[in-house]
């Protein structure tokens, strides 16, 4: 560790991409490590950017000084672009269960939310109970994702919440599909990208986007918040997705970039997740370690039990699924 120190300080920089700080604490989490770390200057690209975005810069990057160390990928991103990544296996790494990473290191699950509907409770008066509610005449002009689901595993992951409240499931996501097709026809979706100003301003009073990220804009950002924002997660069965740490094989400062991994599966950055509404992949072992923050755990509750997360093949063929239908759908 003391090496791997060393030339990251020799670096001196690290380059992450599509981290908005409201997203699962990351604002902290750079914070902490410019802190912990204050000869190596981070350069936070395009923060409200999508998976792809991710992969496209390390493509059109790739042999710069800018191009992108480090990725936090959605599976089906992930995926098809696989020989972009590099084997690096953290130092807890028996701490990540089997089956949350692969065998040659190439990635690992960081954290996970749920999939959750977030609202001006000042507009809408009536919280929603099931993802049906959104096709109703008081949610006309008022109803956005975060971006294309073709493109962005958040977007993509609303669209499997409509599946499942639709008949659908995770080998099935047509009906979710055309759920968003019908909230076009009845003009409640809209195709302003969300933000923490789109909600406090009142240009998009309905979200549908992972939980520690409407939680995080609403009255828990303080001033920067909306105070009317409230999250509703639907009964039901609930919708997660980890996303993946993952390292460039091309990063421009490698040892900068595996002292970031190193840093992010730490006991402390990993209760930060948590502190957001997110789980953290090594959630687990850190309650059996004594390590986690149990007044957080408290506070957020336990990862639920009746969960459900495509597969990598299942992501897969709901991507394809996505690419052949979805602009037709909601043009």
């Amino acid at each position: 560790m003391d090496g791997l120190v060393a030339a990251a300080n020799a670096e001196g920089a690290l380059n992450v991409i599509t981290l908005p700080p409201s997203w699962a604490n990351y604002g902290k989490i750079i914070a902490g490590f410019e802190k912990k770390y204050p000869k190596i200057k981070i350069t936070s690209a395009n923060p409200n950017g999508s998976s792809a975005d991710e992969v496209a810069a390390a493509k059109s990057l790739k042999g710069q000084s800018t191009a992108p160390d480090v990725f936090d990928l959605g599976t089906a991103v992930l995926n098809a672009n696989t020989d972009l990544l590099a084997n690096y296996k953290v130092a807890n790494w028996s701490d990540i269960p089997t089956d949350f990473k692969s065998a040659d290191g190439t990635w690992y699950y960081d954290y996970t939310g749920l999939m959750s509907i977030g609202y001006d409770s000042s507009k809408i008066k009536t919280a929603p109970k099931s993802i049906n509610d959104l096709l109703g005449s008081s949610y006309k002009n008022e109803v956005a994702i975060k971006g294309d689901p073709t493109q962005a595993n958040e977007a993509a992951s609303a669209v499997y919440l409509a599946a499942l409240g639709n008949g659908g499931s995770a080998d099935d996501i047509q009906p979710g599909i055309d759920f968003f097709q019908k909230l076009k026809a009845n003009g409640n979706f809209i195709s302003t990208l969300p933000t923490q100003a789109t909600v406090n301003s009142g240009e998009t009073p309905v979200v549908l986007q992972w939980s520690y990220n409407n939680l995080a804009w609403g009255p828990a950002a303080g001033g920067a918040g909306n105070p009317n924002w409230k999250t509703v997660v639907l009964p039901g069965t609930a919708l997660g997705s980890y996303y993946n740490q993952a390292i460039n094989k091309d990063a421009p400062h490698p040892a900068a970039a595996r002292l970031w991994e190193e840093y992010l599966y730490t006991p402390a950055v990993q209760n930060l997740f948590l502190a957001s509404g997110a789980y953290p992949s090594t959630l687990a072992a850190m309650e059996k370690a004594g390590t986690v923050d149990k007044a957080t755990l408290a506070k957020v509750g336990g990862a639920p039990s009746d969960f459900v997360q495509l597969t990598s093949d299942q992501a897969t063929k709901a991507a394809t699924l996505l690419t052949a239908g979805w602009a037709k759908a909601v043009n």
